[in-house]
């Protein structure tokens, strides 16, 4: 049987690294301090067993992990499980009992706070779903060692996108964004510059009726939102002048023979038949792309610039993270924190990026010759770096998503013409600002 002897640093380190869990009841203002009092009574509880010389067998575990199901998928080698008993061979003082389950990144802010309680110790979120998690209490404040590994190895504006009021709530292990994908065959680097020109040689597919997407061209003529993205008082700033060049210049775009709108696949049959150059999608399109030109053929590239009103205006696309979360109403603090920080650590952003080709977070793994010589990769490092904004997270970023993708759908539609123009973009705007939360 293993034995161990409980230390008094290995408690407080641990219980440190997560300053929210461990205990029986949830904070009821999920943004409120740690809660202190219950890490001075497991310190107290371990500095009295050292202080008896006291030892106790192995502490039996259970843990319940959720991810995606393609980290769960054999046929990629099953990256979480691999993890997991890694983990486990590496921590002979615990003997932990895993569970796992189903739970894409960004389904974690409705399947996670259906019963917080029930619902997995760690598991992983998109960063767009923390101010529901944390409305729920469903997400616990990093502290300690795991936050010093966080902010010594990852990228500030990554950590800035699990940030709330100074507070960490999570560890990214990948950036979030899209960028452009483009047929080498058909355009040259220079080429992809600027869709204009690009929209002057050949087809070219966009998501315009997806609201993920289409901020990029309001983006690239300051238009803002939330100023920074986390000024809520500020609002949404998609009006004016400003705002009435781009809702033109789209105007055109879906006039011009050479856009496609990327819907239903659009995008991928367009490529695959020769008959579009570019699409705009993220990493989890690579394989796709690879099928349908060769990966000969696969170019990546940040986002072009375009034209607007004779000035080039920089396309600025959305970025995020998707992270590891622990749940605060986890039973055993010190391995649930233990194994978040391993899952978003280097080895394991690695083992993601070799098994998965899940772009590594890290700086240390994207160092890696292997991931410095990926043209995806460098595409996604590129835009988070040089053509993105951080997509905010306050509450009222809900507001924006419908009357994006209305004004998409009516632009397409040719609903919205240069003589409504001015009106339809100051409706939209009102409606992004309607009824916001104060």
């Amino acid at each position: 049987m293993k034995k161990k002897v409980l230390s008094l640093v290995l408690a407080t380190t641990m219980i440190a690294g997560l300053t929210a869990c461990g205990g029986s009841e949830a904070p009821q203002d999920s943004q409120a301090a740690p809660a202190e009092s219950n890490q001075v009574e497991q310190s107290e509880a371990a500095q009295s067993e050292e202080a008896q010389g006291t030892t106790e067998e192995v502490r039996t575990v259970d843990l319940l992990v959720w991810a995606p199901s393609e980290d769960q998928a054999e046929d990629t080698g099953n990256w979480l499980a691999t993890m997991c008993e890694k983990f486990d061979e590496e921590h002979p003082e615990w003997e932990i009992n895993f569970s796992y389950g189903v739970c894409a990144e960004g389904d974690a802010k409705a399947t996670v706070t259906q019963d917080v309680e029930a619902a997995a110790d760690v598991y992983m979120f998109a960063n767009d779903n923390l101010n529901d998690l944390l409305a729920s209490g469903a997400i616990a404040r990093l502290g300690g060692a795991t936050l010093d590994y966080v902010n010594a190895e990852i990228p500030a504006s990554l950590v800035n996108s699990v940030t709330v009021d100074g507070a960490v709530y999570g560890i990214p292990f990948t950036s979030n964004t899209w960028f452009m994908y483009y047929n080498k065959s058909i355009f040259t680097e220079e080429d992809v510059k600027n869709l204009d020109n690009m929209l002057a040689k050949t087809k070219v597919a966009f998501p315009l009726t997806n609201s993920w997407y289409i901020a990029s061209f309001y983006a690239a003529n300051e238009c803002t939102l939330f100023e920074d993205g986390t000024n809520e008082a500020a609002g949404i700033d998609f009006g004016g002048d400003k705002a009435v060049a781009v809702t033109n210049y789209l105007v055109d775009l879906v006039a011009n023979p050479n856009f496609v709108n990327d819907a239903d696949g659009a995008g991928i049959s367009g490529l695959t038949d020769g008959t579009i150059g570019a699409m705009f999608t993220g990493s989890w399109d690579y394989q796709n792309i690879v099928d349908a030109i060769g990966v000969e053929n696969v170019g990546a590239a940040q986002l072009p610039t375009i034209t607007i009103d004779g000035a080039e205006k920089q396309m600025k696309a959305f970025a995020g993270s998707k992270a590891i979360g622990v749940n605060p109403h986890c039973e055993d603090a010190d391995v649930a924190i233990a194994l978040a920080a391993y899952l978003g650590g280097v080895d394991a952003q690695r083992a993601h990026y070799e098994m998965r080709g899940i772009i590594p977070a890290s700086n240390t793994v994207a160092a890696d010759d292997a991931v410095k010589a990926d043209v995806v990769a460098n595409a996604q490092s590129a835009t988070i770096a040089n053509t993105s904004i951080m997509q905010p997270i306050v509450a009222n970023m809900g507001r924006y998503w419908s009357p994006a993708e209305n004004m998409g759908k009516a632009i397409l539609a040719k609903e919205v013409t240069h003589d409504n123009a001015a009106e339809q973009t100051e409706l939209m705007n009102e409606s992004m600002n309607k009824d916001a939360v104060q």
